[in-house]
């Protein structure tokens, strides 16, 4: 993984002020830095190297053997030495023995169809001298970020937001971004909290002439339409996803520096770690967070299944001091709002990945969306399918995910979802929890900020809603818009990228190949959710790999404990300090008073009830943060 700048100017470029940009994004890539300028200076591309395929020639940028078309990538590239093979059979010749390298020259030989080959992890900007055209890429699930913004200065792209401030875009917050999230917790799929600042969506790619800009859909979930018929058995269906599984795990192997594995105590790690063993053939360290706290902490678990694989743990003991000490550098690094202090976690496991000599973690987000792991999902079944025992479904549901109540499933009053069910005929139950945070979030705004705006009208019409969630499942339409929203928005790039490249660590994620999720995207829903069993085939397909302990586990998420339930002096400090700030009151986004007097209600609240308040308080204090290191403006 690495960070790219590219911008197109339409007056001659301040070639230091490109080059501070670029190394605003040293995090991505500290093992080296390049840049190419057009000769009419108008265009430039820069990038950050991490170095993890090809050590020795695989700088960047890339140019063709005619020296017109010009690369910068973020990322990797799967399968790249059968991809390399047909294109030198073809007469292509490499420069590199970089991954990639193939970008480039499968660019020359299809066109815009090239980005259909690739497959893997990526991000990447390349200019065609003959063509005249700027072309950038973002992958089919967005693990890696990339932002633009387009104005009467020209075209700017990079890794992250701050790249493009430095290049001279003004630091404000894009305020209709920031009430998206106040309603639903997530900016909007093409937004940013910075004015001015866009994301390209997961699975499109844009085209720049220094005129038009043309964004366009190369990909997307294409879940199948129900009925699903098949003829298969079982034990075929969990055959064939233990091959597509154990091949997208041998390609995440290929590395030329030391790699480690993530292991909670989930079954998404638990199955990486085991497969990715049986595949290399030997130990490989894995790495686990550990809060120390009864009911989040998973480290028993996990030290159970690493004991089981004959491999070493490293545990990364996170505590609320330590949410105090890193919180802000995690959001400034992430550049998004946090909902728990499980955002800290991730930014020291990160650190604790890097300080033992590991630059490459292989992990297991995307399970739960392809494989309907989550208890809303298990919800949505329920109510909206055949289910003649609902009541008691629903009340073993809630009781046996008690901790997540105002995060994954609804508690108290909720905003309005009338639009969401009118536009789908039914309410997700994640978005019935969104809805319940902000309920509790939006009456602690300024009161300036109260509309009629619709958020969660704005946000369901925003899909297509006709290709990709008429006639399927309901649990594969809220997975549809969970993907969208929650795993590239959050998941991906909150706690993925965000904190994984603040330290310079490649994550790499197996359950997202796309050729795995092409099969899984057709499977009966019994094989995702068996009797309220979630992720029924990947539990059966390795059950003979790993411990009783994680094939009889339900879905635990990455919680930390709430701190507005658990908090020690010092961090109730930390947080009372900045809610109650002058700076707090002046950033014009919450009113003061109404969150201070929220604040005194805290403690006198039910256990449940302080647990559902923890993202809004998280929210309050990270946009604060935010606000506060990048000295964002209103409007």
């Amino acid at each position: 993984m690495c960070g790219i700048a590219s911008l197109w100017s339409k007056r001659p470029i301040n070639q230091e002020r490109f080059e501070n940009a670029v190394d605003t994004l040293y995090h991505r890539g500290p093992d080296g830095r390049g840049t190419w300028y057009s000769h009419d200076q108008h265009i430039a591309l820069g990038h950050r190297r991490l170095s993890i395929i090809d050590l020795s020639t695989g700088a960047q940028p890339i140019s063709n053997n005619s020296n017109n078309i010009h690369l910068i990538a973020n990322g990797e590239f799967y399968d790249h030495e059968r991809i390399r093979d047909e294109l030198e059979a073809k007469g292509h010749q490499f420069k590199t023995a970089s991954d990639s390298e193939i970008a480039l020259h499968l660019y020359v030989e299809y066109g815009h169809d090239f980005v259909t080959h690739l497959r893997g992890e990526f991000a990447f900007t390349l200019y065609d001298e003959t063509q005249n055209r700027l072309i950038a890429v973002r992958d089919r699930f967005g693990i890696k970020p990339l932002c633009f913004a387009l104005n009467d200065d020209g075209l700017h792209i990079a890794s992250e937001a701050k790249a493009i401030i430095k290049m001279g875009v003004s630091a404000a917050w894009d305020e209709y971004a920031f009430l998206h999230a106040c309603n639903l917790q997530y900016v909007p799929t093409d937004r940013s909290l910075f004015k001015g600042i866009s994301q390209l969506k997961p699975g499109h790619m844009m085209i720049y002439d220094g005129q038009d800009l043309n964004i366009k859909k190369y990909w997307d979930l294409d879940f199948a339409k129900e009925p699903i018929q098949s003829a298969k058995s079982e034990g075929e269906y969990i055959e064939e996803f233990k091959t597509l599984f154990e091949e997208s795990i041998r390609l995440r192997l290929r590395s030329d520096v030391p790699f480690c594995l993530h292991l909670s105590g989930g079954l998404d790690s638990s199955a990486i770690a085991a497969t990715a063993m049986k595949s290399h053939g030997q130990p490989i360290d894995c790495f686990t967070v550990s809060f120390g706290h009864e009911g989040y902490d998973e480290r028993p678990i996990a030290q159970e299944m690493a004991e089981h694989l004959h491999t070493k743990l490293h545990v990364v003991n996170v505590s609320q001091d330590d949410l105090v000490n890193t919180i802000s550098d995690a959001v400034y690094y992430s550049e998004g709002l946090s909902i728990n202090g499980h955002l800290a976690g991730k930014y020291m496991l990160n650190k604790a990945i890097r300080d033992a000599g590991f630059k490459v973690a292989l992990s297991g987000e995307g399970a739960d969306e392809a494989l309907a792991g989550y208890p809303h999902l298990r919800e949505d079944l329920v109510l909206y399918g055949q289910d003649h025992d609902q009541n008691n479904k629903i009340k073993e549901l809630y009781q046996s995910n008690d901790k997540l109540a105002g995060v994954f499933l609804a508690h108290g009053e909720t905003l309005s979802l009338d639009a969401v069910e009118k536009a789908l005929g039914y309410k997700p139950s994640f978005l019935a929890a969104k809805a319940s945070l902000g309920y509790r979030a939006t009456s602690l705004l300024s009161d300036d900020y109260i509309g009629e705006t619709d958020f969660f009208n704005d946000m369901v019409n925003s899909f297509d809603i006709q290709e990709q969630l008429s006639g399927r499942h309901v649990v594969n339409q809220s997975s549809y818009l969970w993907t969208k929203l929650t795993l590239a928005n959050y998941i991906l790039r909150t706690l993925g990228d965000g904190c994984e490249m603040a330290y310079s660590i490649e994550g790499r994620l197996p359950f997202l190949d796309h050729h795995l999720f092409e099969y899984i995207r057709r499977l009966p829903m019994g094989m995702k959710i068996k009797d309220m069993t979630e992720k029924y085939i990947l539990r059966e397909a390795l059950k003979p790999l790993i411990t009783d302990t994680i094939y009889k586990r339900q879905k635990h998420p990455f919680i930390a404990p709430p701190v507005s339930r658990f908090t020690n002096d010092h961090l109730n400090s930390y947080i009372q300090d900045h809610l109650r700030s002058a700076a707090f009151k002046h950033s014009g986004l919450w009113d003061q008073p109404k969150v201070l007097n929220w604040l005194d209600q805290l403690p006198q609240m039910d256990a449940k009830d302080q647990a559902a308040a923890e993202p809004v308080l998280m929210m309050l204090l990270t946009s604060h943060l935010i606000g506060q290191r990048f000295a964002l403006s209103r409007g």
